[in-house]
């Protein structure tokens, strides 16, 4: 019997990254990301966030024809392929699937205004039953700018589609979306289980646009010609999974039943907890889309609590103030925190510099630091007091989550990002109260996972994901605890005096 493979991609923020995991072992056999440096983020304008999805195509091909090379494995062994994705972003294509303008990613700005608006005008009873959600500055909201600010550009638009639906239209030529990849563009009405057509008609977009709706796991097309010889695959490899990025992280983690919670501190940071209910924050501080188990039969939901600024202010750190620091590594900025104590002698920074920040009602506030003392502060403090804020700025968050009946005991987090910090898991732990289960997986590696289960190979979520365990526990200290309480109020009554 021939070996069979699963390929993975997750199309992050900052690169590309691809999995090759072995089906019958579930063993990774090669992994990889491209490029080696962070993609660039086009902000043309204040609050702006843009990326040119062609150039995710290409870092796409590089990372797969990279990996098969290290992999050594024959392109008919790979059988499926899953996507991961950045999530809320909007890509527009014409008749020929030709990208009409750079993708408005899901950190821009600029729909919040006529998110507000919608909400407001169609009313929050109804927004909040219908999409659990308000239309807020996600991918519908981006759709009725394009409209209105760049009609020659909207004239032209055959399909809007989120970046994994992009990625998977390059691979197979069919325009298809999910569900749950509709629920996050503020696009599904959960209380009638279809596309949200009065959301459409309000903001004046014909229905028309939007994709085919496809299951999560299922039969998704099969490579074409072009795209096969491109990455150097086979045609008859299929796209079987497809997921935002929280979802699959997740996923990943196994996280997929009533009261399981994970986290991912990337370029934003994210605790994401599943619920069999339909429920609303009347605020939209948190938000809540189909989970990637939903179904028509069976209610499956994931609140999202989101805060743009996370890893992007420890690069912006390294990169920007500093940048002259010689044989600065992540590695070495985490180990240089470690001598600030907790709390950082009073140091706090705020990470809310990556737009508008849905846990502050969609409120700009920018990033600052508070409390520079000139004679104690150094190097070590700034580093210790930049992990300590993106915490406690989920942890901020996670406290709308409890009001909502979120009971958080465990949290589920990939080793990788800001969780690589020992300073960070610990500071995580104690804010929250939540025992940390460590895991060494990855975004790719889910989604090959999921490409498995949607190809039919796996016959179950357990299945997919049989023998992994955590690779370590990390229980809250009581008298730590008591310390990060206490800095953390101090941190929240700082940011209560900005924003009040």
């Amino acid at each position: 019997m021939s070996v069979l493979y699963l390929l993975g991609y997750d199309i992050g923020t900052s690169s590309i990254k691809a999995s090759l995991i072995r089906a019958d072992s579930g063993k990774l056999i090669a992994q990889d990301y491209y490029p080696k440096i962070e993609l660039n983020i086009i902000s043309s304008k204040e609050g702006w966030a843009e990326q040119d999805p062609e150039i995710w195509w290409e870092c796409l091909v590089k990372v797969t024809r990279k990996l098969l090379n290290e992999a050594r494995v024959t392109k008919e062994e790979i059988k499926a392929i899953g996507i991961s994705y950045q999530m809320h972003g909007l890509v527009l294509v014409d008749q020929n699937l030709k990208v009409l303008r750079p993708a408005i990613i899901w950190c821009d700005s600029r729909a919040v205004s006529i998110g507000e608006k919608a909400f407001e005008e169609i009313g929050k009873e109804k927004c909040l039953s219908h999409l659990l959600n308000s239309p807020g500055n996600f991918t519908a909201s981006k759709i009725k700018w394009v409209k209105d600010n760049e009609p020659e550009i909207f004239s032209k638009v055959y399909k809007a589609m989120l970046p994994g639906d992009f990625i998977a239209m390059k691979l197979t030529g069919n325009a298809f979306t999910t569900v749950s990849g509709l629920s996050e563009g503020i696009l599904w009405d959960f209380k009638y289980d279809k596309p949200a057509t009065f959301l459409l008609d309000y903001y004046e977009i014909p229905q028309t646009i939007l994709p085919e709706i496809v299951p999560t796991f299922s039969h998704q097309g099969n490579l074409t010609s072009e795209a096969a010889n491109e990455l150097g695959l086979s045609e008859s490899t299929i796209v079987s999974y497809r997921a935002g990025d929280q979802p699959n992280n997740a996923f990943c983690l196994t996280v997929m039943h009533q009261g399981e919670v994970a986290a991912t501190a990337g370029t934003s940071g994210v605790i994401y907890g599943v619920t069999e209910k339909l429920t609303y924050d009347e605020k939209s501080r948190v938000n809540i889309f189909a989970h990637v188990n939903h179904s028509y039969q069976h209610k499956s939901l994931g609140i999202l609590l989101c805060t743009n600024g996370s890893g992007i202010m420890y690069s912006w750190l390294k990169n920007t103030l500093l940048a002259n620091v010689q044989d600065l590594s992540y590695p070495s900025m985490n180990q240089l925190a470690q001598e600030a104590p907790i709390g950082a002698d009073g140091l706090q920074i705020f990470p809310f510099g990556n737009g508008a920040e849905r846990i502050l009602e969609n409120r700009d506030i920018k990033a600052f630091i508070h409390n520079i003392s000139f004679n104690k502060h150094q190097l070590s403090h700034f580093l210790r007091a930049a992990q300590e804020g993106v915490v406690f700025s989920l942890n901020y968050g996670l406290n709308i989550m409890k009001q909502m009946g979120v009971k958080c005991e465990t949290i589920k987090v990939s080793e990788g990002n800001l969780f690589l910090s020992p300073i960070f898991r610990e500071a995580f732990a104690n804010t929250t109260g939540c025992t940390i289960k460590l895991y060494a997986t990855s975004g790719s590696e889910g989604a090959a996972r999921g490409a498995g289960i949607g190809m039919g190979y796996y016959k179950s979520f357990q299945e997919a994901f049989d023998g992994i365990q955590p690779k370590a526990e990390i229980i809250p200290n009581e008298n730590l605890r008591e310390l990060y309480l206490d800095t953390y109020q101090r941190w929240e009554n700082t940011l209560k005096k900005i924003m009040y």
